[in-house]
């Protein structure tokens, strides 16, 4: 009878006000108290429910510009949600989701981070469905965030830096760690990158960052040398900045960057040497430096400022400084 009560409100909401809404549940919960439901109604239920939401909503995400990745991640989430709750969407309560939320930590052995994504993607998802009007209330509303424990990620120190330049092999990964460490782009703006989006003149370039959205960046002397070096020293004809080192020289990709840095790191015993380092690394020293942080949040194209303080790990050095300036 209570889903039964739910499906009228649904269909309801959509010409009733906040109050009008009170006043029908009210009703709804006197006239059918005692009463039993014939088959009728439960295969009308069911027809209701033959709508695939999950698929809408990424139709609907696919029009807003998310990437391919981001919808695919969304797509698998709430999927497999509906595949282990085996519920109607309407039907689906915050007891529900924080049954399953509790299960899925339990079995997969993930993080709290990992299960927290999850949390705000069905969030997503639920508020997408109750703006439209498919739902009355999202479930997922007094789900509230997980809290997880706050991790200190390594930066490179100047000397890792130094010794990484000074052990590079070939130019192109020269090329690459300073061009990293000087802009702070994410691995996958890097391998996007073509020649002629670089302005050695500037010592500038733009790059196309998440949902599609196109910022610039600044690299120093050091960079516009080295990335002058290697595209003088290359004898193809790609278009792409960055290639493989062996024929036919396709676009480097982003695995080959990671992998390339990784083997770096294990050769000269410096721990967790990868890309996106270099990104936190930059942050870091930034703001540390003085830089606004809103400027660093512009640099890197964060959407949100918290982002940006997430990546920058403060000087412990500059807060005793600090300390003792202003408190003593």
């Amino acid at each position: 009878m209570e889903k039964l009560i739910v499906e009228i409100e649904q269909e309801m909401i959509k010409i009733l006000n906040n109050m009008q809404m009170e006043e029908l549940h009210k009703i709804l919960l006197v006239k059918f108290q005692g009463l039993e439901l014939v088959n009728e109604v439960n295969h009308s239920s069911l027809r209701a429910e033959e709508i695939d939401y999950c698929r809408i909503f990424v139709s609907a995400k696919r029009v807003e510009g998310c990437s391919e990745k981001t919808i695919k991640y969304y797509k698998s989430t709430i999927e497999n949600m509906l595949n282990t709750l085996a519920k109607p969407v309407k039907h689906i309560t915050t007891e529900d989701l924080r049954g399953y939320l509790a299960e899925y930590y339990k079995k997969s052995n993930c993080s709290k981070v990992n299960v927290d994504n999850i949390r705000r993607i069905l969030s997503t998802f639920f508020s997408w469905l109750e703006d439209e009007n498919h739902v009355l209330k999202s479930p997922v509303r007094r789900i509230h965030k997980i809290r997880t424990g706050k991790i200190v990620k390594e930066t490179y120190t100047d000397e890792h830096l130094e010794i990484m330049r000074d052990n590079c092999k070939e130019i192109r990964d020269l090329a690459i760690i300073d061009l990293l460490n000087s802009t702070g782009i994410r691995v996958g703006e890097l391998v996007k990158l073509n020649i002629n989006d670089i302005d050695f003149n500037e010592r500038e370039c733009i790059v196309q960052g998440k949902g599609d959205k196109q910022r610039r960046v600044y690299f120093d002397a050091r960079t516009k040398i080295h990335l002058q070096n290697y595209i003088d020293s290359r004898i193809d004809n790609n278009k792409a900045l960055f290639v493989s080192l062996i024929e036919p020289f396709n676009r480097l990709n982003i695995s080959g960057v990671e992998i390339r840095m990784r083997s770096l790191g294990k050769k000269l015993n410096i721990n967790k040497v990868h890309p996106h380092k270099f990104r936190r690394t930059l942050a870091t020293r930034a703001i540390d430096k003085g830089m606004p942080v809103e400027q660093v949040q512009h640099l890197l194209g964060h959407q949100k400022i918290d982002t940006t303080l997430q990546y920058a790990m403060i000087n412990q050095n500059n807060v005793k400084i600090s300390h003792r300036k202003y408190i003593g």
